[in-house]
């Protein structure tokens, strides 16, 4: 994280801000002078510090991570990354499902969107739910069309129509907490403020940011708003591969063993009120999962 420093001099006190770099088992600090006060665009600073620390730490590595899998992508034959993607809706789907709550395991998961066998003793509505999340998913990855509202609103419909048709496509009307989690949601009056203020942001800086770190930003943002019942985390992880097949990088699956450093790393960008923790977190497991790409 980001943090402002000030060291007092026998006449001034300076102000810095400073970040940590971990290299291996090393820890850098970088820091930048600010003045003897702090600047009134602090904010701005910040952000442009913070994408100079990106550069060093993560965007190298993306860059040639994205050449090499376009490289592989180009030789690849229809039938065998139809397959590929086929393998990553499964295991996506189990593992999205499985972190919300789901009883499928993923043999069961494979056998049902695979090969259309019903598992014994699993509630319909994780086999429906399986069934939509897969459907959902194969028509966002051909969705050549901008995010809106309604286009999310849709998504949400699409994959609780069939277990949960009170709710689905519709923006919540009360308080909601999450188990087990410090941060607690924006009231519901709060929340179409804050899609407009969502959708505005995206529309002025999608094509500024990198395009990882907008995925990161994307679903952090959302999750955060957490605008339905239920299914905030699946949309926003399913928003958050929107972004990243758009811009022809590898899809990322956030697997369930993994869930406990996911949580820890939101919940403390959210109730910090600092993008950086997940931002950073995201960055190093994408890299860390797809590092075969480097």
């Amino acid at each position: 994280m980001v943090s402002i420093e000030k060291k007092v001099g026998v006449k001034h006190t300076y102000y810095y801000l400073e970040h940590s770099i971990r290299r291996g088992r090393r820890v850098e600090k970088k820091t930048l002078y600010l003045g003897k006060q702090i600047p009134t665009n602090i904010d701005k600073i910040k952000k442009n510090f913070l994408i100079e620390i990106y550069k060093i730490q993560f965007f190298d590595s993306l860059g040639k991570m994205k050449q090499k899998y376009s490289r592989e992508q180009k030789h690849l034959s229809q039938s065998l990354k139809e397959k590929n993607i086929e393998y990553f809706t499964t295991r996506f789907t189990y593992d999205t499902q499985k972190i919300e709550g789901s009883k499928l395991s993923l043999h069961e998961t494979a056998a049902l969107l695979e090969e259309g066998t019903l598992p014994k003793n699993r509630t319909m509505r994780d086999v429906k739910e399986a069934q939509a999340h897969k459907m959902l998913f194969h028509r966002v990855l051909a969705y050549d069309k901008e995010l809106t509202l309604n286009t999310i609103l849709e998504w949400h419909r699409l994959l609780f129509q069939d277990t949960r048709p009170d709710t689905a496509g519709k923006i919540r009307k009360h308080r909601v907490g999450i188990s087990g989690s410090k941060f607690v949601p924006p009231l519901p009056v709060e929340i179409y403020p804050l899609l407009r203020d969502f959708f505005r942001w995206y529309i002025r800086e999608k094509e500024m940011i990198h395009p990882v770190q907008l995925s990161a930003l994307v679903h952090l943002k959302f999750v955060t708003i957490h605008p339905f019942d239920d299914g905030n985390g699946r949309i926003s992880r399913i928003m958050m591969n929107f972004i990243l097949n758009r811009k022809n990088y590898p899809l990322l699956n956030i697997p369930y063993e993994g869930r406990n450093s996911y949580y820890k790393a939101l919940e403390r960008s959210q109730t910090r009120k600092e993008d950086d923790f997940f931002v950073q977190w995201l960055m190093k497991n994408y890299i860390k999962i797809h590092k075969f790409y480097l």
